[in-house]
Protein backbone atom coordinates (compact mmCIF):
# COMPACT_ATOMS: atom_id res chain seq x y z
CA UNK A 1 0.00 0.00 0.00
CA UNK A 2 2.57 2.37 0.91
CA UNK A 3 3.96 4.64 -2.24
CA UNK A 4 6.48 7.43 -1.95
CA UNK A 5 6.01 11.56 -2.59
CA UNK A 6 6.67 11.76 -6.66
CA UNK A 7 5.70 14.81 -8.26
CA UNK A 8 2.41 15.85 -9.34
CA UNK A 9 3.33 15.55 -13.13
CA UNK A 10 4.38 11.94 -12.04
CA UNK A 11 1.03 11.23 -9.90
CA UNK A 12 -1.75 8.59 -11.06
CA UNK A 13 -5.22 7.94 -9.61
CA UNK A 14 -4.78 4.74 -7.74
CA UNK A 15 -7.53 1.69 -7.06
CA UNK A 16 -6.13 0.96 -3.47
CA UNK A 17 -8.12 -1.68 -2.78
CA UNK A 18 -11.51 -2.39 -0.65
CA UNK A 19 -13.81 0.21 -2.77
CA UNK A 20 -11.36 3.14 -2.07
CA UNK A 21 -9.55 5.14 -4.52
CA UNK A 22 -7.13 8.44 -4.74
CA UNK A 23 -7.14 11.10 -7.15
CA UNK A 24 -4.00 13.27 -6.99
CA UNK A 25 -5.33 17.11 -7.42
CA UNK A 26 -2.82 19.65 -7.94
CA UNK A 27 -2.16 22.57 -6.04
CA UNK A 28 -0.94 25.46 -7.79
CA UNK A 29 2.05 27.02 -7.02
CA UNK A 30 2.28 25.61 -3.79
CA UNK A 31 5.40 23.16 -2.93
CA UNK A 32 2.58 20.52 -1.66
CA UNK A 33 2.77 20.26 -4.82
CA UNK A 34 -0.81 18.12 -5.06
CA UNK A 35 -3.67 17.33 -2.20
CA UNK A 36 -4.80 13.28 -2.01
CA UNK A 37 -8.41 13.17 -2.55
CA UNK A 38 -10.33 9.88 -1.70
CA UNK A 39 -13.22 8.21 -2.98
CA UNK A 40 -15.06 5.77 -1.13
CA UNK A 41 -17.35 3.52 -2.92
CA UNK A 42 -20.83 3.12 -1.90
CA UNK A 43 -24.24 1.76 -3.60
CA UNK A 44 -25.62 5.24 -4.01
CA UNK A 45 -22.56 6.84 -5.58
CA UNK A 46 -19.09 7.15 -3.93
CA UNK A 47 -18.35 9.85 -1.11
CA UNK A 48 -15.04 11.87 -1.52
CA UNK A 49 -13.11 12.45 1.37
CA UNK A 50 -11.82 16.22 0.41
CA UNK A 51 -11.85 17.92 -2.56
CA UNK A 52 -8.57 20.18 -3.30
CA UNK A 53 -8.01 23.08 -4.38
CA UNK A 54 -10.21 25.41 -6.71
CA UNK A 55 -8.45 26.10 -9.87
CA UNK A 56 -9.35 25.48 -13.45
CA UNK A 57 -6.62 22.89 -13.20
CA UNK A 58 -7.65 21.21 -9.76
CA UNK A 59 -10.96 20.30 -11.55
CA UNK A 60 -9.86 18.82 -14.75
CA UNK A 61 -7.69 16.90 -12.98
CA UNK A 62 -10.18 15.56 -9.94
CA UNK A 63 -13.47 15.12 -12.73
CA UNK A 64 -10.79 13.56 -15.13
CA UNK A 65 -8.95 11.44 -12.36
CA UNK A 66 -12.45 10.38 -11.44
CA UNK A 67 -13.50 9.05 -14.82
CA UNK A 68 -10.21 7.37 -15.22
CA UNK A 69 -11.23 5.19 -12.00
CA UNK A 70 -14.94 4.77 -13.79
CA UNK A 71 -16.69 7.59 -11.82
CA UNK A 72 -18.24 10.76 -13.08
CA UNK A 73 -17.81 13.69 -10.86
CA UNK A 74 -22.07 13.85 -11.26
CA UNK A 75 -22.20 10.21 -9.79
CA UNK A 76 -20.54 12.24 -6.56
CA UNK A 77 -23.16 11.12 -3.56
CA UNK A 78 -21.38 13.69 -0.94
CA UNK A 79 -18.30 15.33 0.11
CA UNK A 80 -16.55 14.70 3.49
CA UNK A 81 -13.93 17.50 4.23
CA UNK A 82 -11.51 16.86 7.08
CA UNK A 83 -10.57 20.93 7.26
CA UNK A 84 -12.04 23.79 5.93
CA UNK A 85 -8.18 25.34 4.32
CA UNK A 86 -8.71 25.59 0.58
CA UNK A 87 -6.42 22.91 -0.72
CA UNK A 88 -9.19 20.52 1.13
CA UNK A 89 -12.15 22.42 0.66
CA UNK A 90 -11.78 24.69 -2.39
CA UNK A 91 -13.77 22.87 -4.97
CA UNK A 92 -16.25 20.91 -2.76
CA UNK A 93 -18.69 23.88 -3.92
CA UNK A 94 -18.40 22.79 -7.41
CA UNK A 95 -18.75 18.95 -6.94
CA UNK A 96 -21.82 20.24 -5.39
CA UNK A 97 -23.21 22.28 -8.22
CA UNK A 98 -22.15 19.35 -10.96
CA UNK A 99 -23.36 16.39 -8.77
CA UNK A 100 -25.73 17.96 -6.47
CA UNK A 101 -23.82 16.22 -3.14
CA UNK A 102 -23.90 17.11 0.32
CA UNK A 103 -20.55 18.97 1.75
CA UNK A 104 -20.02 18.19 5.16
CA UNK A 105 -17.46 19.42 7.84
CA UNK A 106 -17.34 19.46 11.95
CA UNK A 107 -19.28 22.02 13.51
CA UNK A 108 -15.88 24.00 14.89
CA UNK A 109 -14.83 24.47 11.23
CA UNK A 110 -18.05 25.09 9.68
CA UNK A 111 -18.13 28.11 12.00
CA UNK A 112 -15.06 29.50 10.79
CA UNK A 113 -16.55 29.58 6.99
CA UNK A 114 -19.08 31.59 8.34
CA UNK A 115 -17.00 34.21 9.79
CA UNK A 116 -14.90 34.06 6.50
CA UNK A 117 -17.99 34.57 4.21
CA UNK A 118 -19.86 37.39 6.09
CA UNK A 119 -15.55 39.00 7.08
CA UNK A 120 -15.04 41.98 4.10
CA UNK A 121 -12.22 41.67 2.46
CA UNK A 122 -10.86 44.71 3.05
CA UNK A 123 -11.69 44.11 7.14
CA UNK A 124 -9.30 40.94 7.00
CA UNK A 125 -6.56 42.84 5.89
CA UNK A 126 -7.32 45.56 8.29
CA UNK A 127 -7.62 42.14 10.90
CA UNK A 128 -4.50 40.94 10.09
CA UNK A 129 -2.40 43.88 9.93
CA UNK A 130 -3.30 45.08 13.33
CA UNK A 131 -2.83 41.08 14.47
CA UNK A 132 0.81 41.50 13.01
CA UNK A 133 1.47 44.85 14.54
CA UNK A 134 0.63 43.14 17.98
CA UNK A 135 2.96 40.15 17.09
CA UNK A 136 5.98 42.74 17.23
CA UNK A 137 6.17 43.02 13.24
CA UNK A 138 6.78 46.60 11.97
CA UNK A 139 4.48 48.47 10.17
CA UNK A 140 5.73 47.06 6.71
CA UNK A 141 5.80 44.08 7.21
CA UNK A 142 2.74 43.95 8.82
CA UNK A 143 1.25 45.27 5.51
CA UNK A 144 3.53 42.66 3.21
CA UNK A 145 2.47 39.52 5.43
CA UNK A 146 -1.13 40.51 5.58
CA UNK A 147 -2.46 39.57 1.94
CA UNK A 148 -2.79 36.84 -0.32
CA UNK A 149 -5.92 35.46 0.83
CA UNK A 150 -8.06 32.68 -0.34
CA UNK A 151 -11.49 32.80 -1.10
CA UNK A 152 -14.14 31.24 1.29
CA UNK A 153 -14.96 28.00 0.65
CA UNK A 154 -18.28 26.82 0.38
CA UNK A 155 -20.86 26.58 3.48
CA UNK A 156 -21.41 22.69 4.27
CA UNK A 157 -25.11 21.40 4.32
CA UNK A 158 -24.14 19.03 7.01
CA UNK A 159 -22.14 19.71 10.36
CA UNK A 160 -20.73 16.72 12.09
CA UNK A 161 -19.15 16.25 15.59
CA UNK A 162 -16.78 13.47 16.91
CA UNK A 163 -17.97 10.09 16.85
CA UNK A 164 -20.77 11.12 13.76
CA UNK A 165 -21.31 8.18 11.36
CA UNK A 166 -20.75 9.92 8.18
CA UNK A 167 -23.87 9.51 5.22
CA UNK A 168 -22.37 6.85 3.23
CA UNK A 169 -24.50 3.70 2.76
CA UNK A 170 -23.43 0.38 3.32
CA UNK A 171 -20.36 1.23 5.00
CA UNK A 172 -18.96 2.69 8.21
CA UNK A 173 -17.11 5.68 7.91
CA UNK A 174 -16.46 7.84 11.59
CA UNK A 175 -15.97 10.79 12.09
CA UNK A 176 -12.59 11.79 14.93
CA UNK A 177 -12.32 15.11 15.92
CA UNK A 178 -8.85 15.94 15.80
CA UNK A 179 -8.03 19.52 16.53
CA UNK A 180 -4.54 21.35 16.15
CA UNK A 181 -4.43 21.91 12.67
CA UNK A 182 -8.01 23.78 12.61
CA UNK A 183 -10.00 23.82 15.16
CA UNK A 184 -12.65 21.44 13.31
CA UNK A 185 -10.12 18.66 11.93
CA UNK A 186 -11.43 15.00 11.61
CA UNK A 187 -9.79 12.30 10.43
CA UNK A 188 -12.63 9.56 9.36
CA UNK A 189 -11.96 6.17 10.27
CA UNK A 190 -13.39 3.72 7.92
CA UNK A 191 -14.33 1.07 10.39
CA UNK A 192 -15.03 -1.58 7.91
CA UNK A 193 -11.74 -1.54 6.56
CA UNK A 194 -9.63 -0.53 9.07
CA UNK A 195 -8.41 2.47 7.62
CA UNK A 196 -7.51 5.93 8.83
CA UNK A 197 -8.14 9.14 6.27
CA UNK A 198 -5.68 11.56 8.43
CA UNK A 199 -6.27 14.60 6.49
CA UNK A 200 -3.47 17.36 7.63
CA UNK A 201 -4.06 16.08 11.28
CA UNK A 202 -0.71 13.06 10.54
CA UNK A 203 1.58 13.27 7.25
CA UNK A 204 4.26 10.51 6.67
CA UNK A 205 7.24 13.39 6.06
CA UNK A 206 6.11 16.81 7.25
CA UNK A 207 4.48 18.03 10.32
CA UNK A 208 1.35 20.22 9.62
CA UNK A 209 0.92 23.59 10.67
CA UNK A 210 -0.25 24.74 13.91
CA UNK A 211 -1.04 28.00 14.90
CA UNK A 212 -2.60 30.56 16.90
CA UNK A 213 -5.00 33.34 15.10
CA UNK A 214 -5.15 36.42 16.51
CA UNK A 215 -1.59 35.23 17.92
CA UNK A 216 -2.20 36.89 21.30
CA UNK A 217 -5.29 34.74 22.18
CA UNK A 218 -5.15 33.50 25.61
CA UNK A 219 -8.25 31.63 25.56
CA UNK A 220 -6.60 28.14 23.18
CA UNK A 221 -4.05 26.21 23.04
CA UNK A 222 -4.50 24.66 19.76
CA UNK A 223 -0.47 23.17 20.41
CA UNK A 224 -2.10 21.50 23.64
CA UNK A 225 -5.37 20.48 21.00
CA UNK A 226 -3.03 19.15 18.25
CA UNK A 227 -0.87 16.80 20.65
CA UNK A 228 -3.97 15.46 22.77
CA UNK A 229 -5.19 14.36 19.27
CA UNK A 230 -1.95 12.70 18.49
CA UNK A 231 -2.56 10.48 21.48
CA UNK A 232 -6.27 9.71 20.88
CA UNK A 233 -4.77 8.92 17.07
CA UNK A 234 -1.78 6.88 18.49
CA UNK A 235 -4.46 4.39 19.95
CA UNK A 236 -5.70 3.59 16.95
CA UNK A 237 -3.02 0.87 16.62
CA UNK A 238 -1.03 0.69 13.68
CA UNK A 239 -3.65 1.33 10.85
CA UNK A 240 -2.61 2.09 7.59
CA UNK A 241 -2.69 5.66 6.66
CA UNK A 242 -4.42 7.58 4.15
CA UNK A 243 -3.26 11.11 4.07
CA UNK A 244 -4.00 14.19 2.28
CA UNK A 245 -0.27 14.92 0.95
CA UNK A 246 2.66 12.79 0.08
CA UNK A 247 2.06 9.15 0.14
CA UNK A 248 -0.08 6.37 1.75
CA UNK A 249 1.83 4.29 4.44
CA UNK A 250 1.39 1.81 7.48
CA UNK A 251 1.07 2.11 11.19
CA UNK A 252 -0.48 5.92 11.83
CA UNK A 253 0.83 5.18 15.88
CA UNK A 254 4.15 5.26 15.16
CA UNK A 255 3.92 8.62 12.58
CA UNK A 256 2.15 9.88 15.70
CA UNK A 257 4.33 9.14 18.08
CA UNK A 258 7.23 10.93 16.33
CA UNK A 259 5.14 13.84 15.42
CA UNK A 260 4.43 14.07 19.35
CA UNK A 261 8.45 14.42 19.85
CA UNK A 262 9.03 16.66 17.37
CA UNK A 263 6.92 19.30 19.18
CA UNK A 264 7.80 18.40 22.44
CA UNK A 265 11.48 18.75 21.36
CA UNK A 266 10.61 21.98 20.00
CA UNK A 267 8.95 23.56 23.10
CA UNK A 268 11.96 22.20 25.07
CA UNK A 269 14.25 23.86 22.54
CA UNK A 270 12.07 27.03 22.74
CA UNK A 271 12.23 27.06 26.75
CA UNK A 272 16.01 26.83 26.57
CA UNK A 273 16.02 29.74 24.47
CA UNK A 274 13.88 32.00 26.16
CA UNK A 275 15.80 31.25 29.36
CA UNK A 276 19.01 32.77 28.09
CA UNK A 277 16.86 36.31 27.43
CA UNK A 278 16.47 37.65 30.37
CA UNK A 279 14.03 40.16 28.85
CA UNK A 280 10.72 39.76 27.55
CA UNK A 281 10.09 39.35 23.96
CA UNK A 282 7.67 39.58 21.16
CA UNK A 283 6.28 36.75 19.39
CA UNK A 284 8.05 38.09 15.99
CA UNK A 285 11.02 38.28 18.21
CA UNK A 286 10.74 34.67 19.12
CA UNK A 287 9.25 33.60 15.70
CA UNK A 288 12.92 35.01 14.29
CA UNK A 289 14.74 33.32 16.94
CA UNK A 290 13.41 29.42 15.70
CA UNK A 291 14.76 27.09 13.53
CA UNK A 292 12.44 26.97 10.53
CA UNK A 293 13.26 25.06 6.94
CA UNK A 294 14.77 28.10 5.87
CA UNK A 295 16.76 31.58 7.97
CA UNK A 296 14.47 34.02 8.74
CA UNK A 297 15.81 36.41 6.50
CA UNK A 298 15.04 34.11 3.86
CA UNK A 299 11.54 34.04 4.94
CA UNK A 300 8.86 35.55 2.38
CA UNK A 301 6.33 38.01 4.53
CA UNK A 302 3.33 35.46 4.28
CA UNK A 303 5.80 32.44 5.58
CA UNK A 304 7.25 34.47 8.43
CA UNK A 305 3.22 35.41 9.29
CA UNK A 306 2.88 32.17 9.05
CA UNK A 307 5.88 31.73 11.33
CA UNK A 308 4.93 33.60 14.44
CA UNK A 309 1.60 32.19 13.99
CA UNK A 310 3.30 28.33 15.24
CA UNK A 311 5.67 30.04 17.54
CA UNK A 312 2.34 31.78 18.95
CA UNK A 313 0.95 28.32 19.80
CA UNK A 314 4.53 26.98 21.11
CA UNK A 315 4.12 30.12 23.59
CA UNK A 316 0.85 29.67 24.21
CA UNK A 317 1.66 25.72 25.43
CA UNK A 318 4.37 26.77 27.09
CA UNK A 319 1.91 29.45 29.16
CA UNK A 320 -0.42 27.03 29.98
CA UNK A 321 2.06 24.39 30.98
CA UNK A 322 4.11 26.74 33.77
CA UNK A 323 6.91 27.95 32.05
CA UNK A 324 6.16 31.10 30.04
CA UNK A 325 4.26 34.30 31.46
CA UNK A 326 2.45 36.55 29.32
CA UNK A 327 3.27 40.57 29.36
CA UNK A 328 -0.73 41.53 29.50
CA UNK A 329 -1.71 45.14 28.94
CA UNK A 330 1.32 45.70 26.48
CA UNK A 331 1.43 46.03 22.54
CA UNK A 332 2.74 44.37 21.41
CA UNK A 333 2.16 41.44 23.87
CA UNK A 334 5.84 40.09 25.44
CA UNK A 335 6.67 36.64 27.25
CA UNK A 336 9.33 35.87 29.32
CA UNK A 337 10.68 32.80 30.80
CA UNK A 338 9.60 31.74 34.64
CA UNK A 339 12.50 29.19 35.17
CA UNK A 340 15.11 27.77 33.34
Amino acid sequence: MKTRRRPYTEQRPQDLGGGVWSVPVPIPGNPLGYTLVYAVESPQGPVLVDAGWNHPEAWEALSGGLATLGMDVASVRGVVVTHFHPDHAGLAGQVREASGAWIAMHEDDAALVRLMIGYAGDAQDTFRSDMLRRAGADPDEAREASGGRAAPPAQPDRELRDGDLVDLPGRRLRAVHTPGHTPGHICLHLEDADRLFTGDHVLPGITPHVGIYPYDRDDVDPLGDFLRSLDRVAGFGPLDALPAHEWTFPNVAARAAEIRDHHEDKLQRLRALLAERPEPLTIWEVAAMMTWNRPWDELSPMLRGMAAGEAAAHLRTLEVQGHVRRHAGVEPVRFQALDS
